[in-house]
């Protein structure tokens, strides 16, 4: 949903001693300091400029001696580029977090930013069992902002994993709750004689027509506005792709969507799940995979992350069959061993009684 494990280093060491907990627990300082930056629409205005302090924070309206002291860090970390009394953008600090840069990923980067302030209240939601906003309503706006967020995620992984899921038999896929289909048209543009429907909120699907609109295949692409958690859904397809959407529900929900799923799937068809699984016995690991489930209580009514084993306890409760673990390249994945492969089942063959004709004596 909001974040994305591969590309992560976080603190995964056991912690057994104090400094090991301060150490974990002081991590915040260089994200605060990120986070900073971006408020400041720092690498925006630096631009493809190279600047002094004093002129940068005259521009950006700030004090000269908290600018230094940010920028020697941001330099520090290779975001910002010193040269004597001079700063320079980095490569990503001129593209991904410039804002007047093609390749910006503004959507993402707002929802990082907001999710300071949202985990900073998770005491609320631990004592109470519920999101932190639970009294305030899912507006369209807000609905437009996180789905063009989940777009900038996924640019490069969505094209890294539909060259990997092979889908050259597959005449019709689903991207179910696909928000704004950027993994529909990753599997359109590797498969030339597939059609895709990205199903999910019309807030959401009004995002994904105008990022199609400039793609080869938007053709190929249809839209399906559905409260697929709660109404049936509609057609038949060859593919269900059901991507970082799990984690949202509850296990009653999910076991529903699944029976959903497998009455729009044709004979044989294939619904594939990719999510943040547990993979140990205990339910602790990855610990990314744990720590997601911490967003999920502070965003969702009953959301969680789930183990592979009992995911697929569901899916053959649901009536499919053939589970198994589809392997990505490592570095390629979204999460560790995350993608989840069911068939709906093939017709049994009907019987073929063969009737003896009596031979009169």
């Amino acid at each position: 949903m909001v974040q994305q494990a591969n590309r992560k280093r976080i603190v995964t060491q056991r912690i057994t001693t104090f400094d090991e907990f301060r150490d974990a627990v002081t991590a915040y300082r260089l994200p605060r300091i990120l986070l900073a930056s971006l408020e400041l629409d720092l690498f925006t205005i630096v631009g493809d400029g190279s600047w002094s302090i004093p002129n940068l924070a005259k521009k950006l309206k700030v004090s000269e001696r908290g600018l230094s002291i940010l920028c020697r860090n941001l330099a520090a970390v290779g975001l910002l580029q010193k040269k004597g009394a001079s700063y320079r953008n980095s490569r990503l600090g001129a593209t991904a977090l410039n804002a007047d840069h093609r390749a910006y990923r503004g959507g993402y980067l707002n929802l990082i930013k907001h999710h300071w302030a949202d985990w900073g209240r998770l005491s609320e939601s631990v004592r109470s069992g519920l999101p932190i906003d639970h009294d305030t309503p899912d507006s369209p706006d807000y609905r437009r902002q996180f789905t063009w967020a989940m777009h900038h995620r996924t640019l490069e992984m969505a094209s890294a994993i539909a060259a990997q899921v092979p889908l050259a038999r597959s005449q019709t896929l689903l991207d179910l709750g696909g928000g704004p289909g950027t993994y529909a048209m990753a599997f359109l543009s590797k498969n030339p004689k597939l059609r895709a429907t990205v199903c999910d909120r019309a807030a959401a699907l009004d995002v994904a027509k105008e990022i199609a609109g400039t793609h080869k295949a938007r053709r190929r692409l249809s839209y399906l506005p559905l409260d697929f958690s709660n109404e049936p859904i509609p057609g038949a397809y060859d593919v269900i792709w059901y991507s970082n959407v799990l984690h949202i529900y509850s296990p009653e929900e999910n076991q529903a969507i699944f029976r959903r799923a497998l009455v729009a799937l044709t004979p044989g068809g294939r619904f594939i799940i990719q999510d943040a699984f547990l993979h140990d016995r205990q339910g602790l690991y990855p610990v990314e995979a744990s720590l997601f489930a911490v967003s999920m209580l502070l965003f969702t009514e009953g959301g969680n992350t789930y183990s592979a084993s009992e995911t697929a306890k569901w899916l053959k409760g649901a009536g499919f069959v053939a589970i198994k673990s589809l392997p990505i390249r490592k570095g390629t994945e979204d999460w560790e061993d995350g993608i989840l492969e069911a068939s709906a089942p093939l017709p049994h063959p009907k019987t073929v009684v063969h009737r003896t004709r009596s031979r009169g004596n």
